[in-house]
């Protein structure tokens, strides 16, 4: 009999996901993720996502609202493989995503809704 895994492995996986997401698609590696399972809701916080020349441009109005654009356009970019490896994780399929990142923390929230009951993973 195979055990079954607990929250706390299947949102650990969902951070390598995200962390394997950010090295090979956007360049680089953030210096922390956390993800919470809610219901049917997936929650990211992704710490450190900026590059030092992001955060050069952030300096200013303009560069700030120059590097949100970019990264969400990057971050939209990417849904396919957000679904794909949601799927394969939880065994849910993307509803709806929702991300935004603030230029003066360097840090990016990740918010994903799914077509199911997450808690429902861990009922024995």
């Amino acid at each position: 009999m195979t055990r079954k895994k607990t929250r706390g492995e299947y949102e650990a996986e969902f951070t390598r996901a995200i962390i394997r997401l950010e090295k090979e698609y956007l360049g680089r590696g953030p210096q922390d993720v956390r993800t919470l399972f809610l219901g049917d809701l997936i929650v990211v916080r992704i710490k450190g996502v900026l590059t030092v020349a992001e955060a050069k441009i952030c300096e200013t109005t303009e560069g700030r609202a120059l590097i949100k654009e970019t990264r969400r356009q990057l971050f939209e970019s990417a849904r396919e493989m957000i679904e794909e490896f949601t799927v394969a994780i939880t065994g849910a399929h993307l509803v709806s995503l929702h991300t935004d990142m603030s230029t003066r923390t360097g840090e990016r929230m990740l918010v994903l809704a799914v077509d199911q009951d997450l808690d429902l993973l861990f009922r024995p």
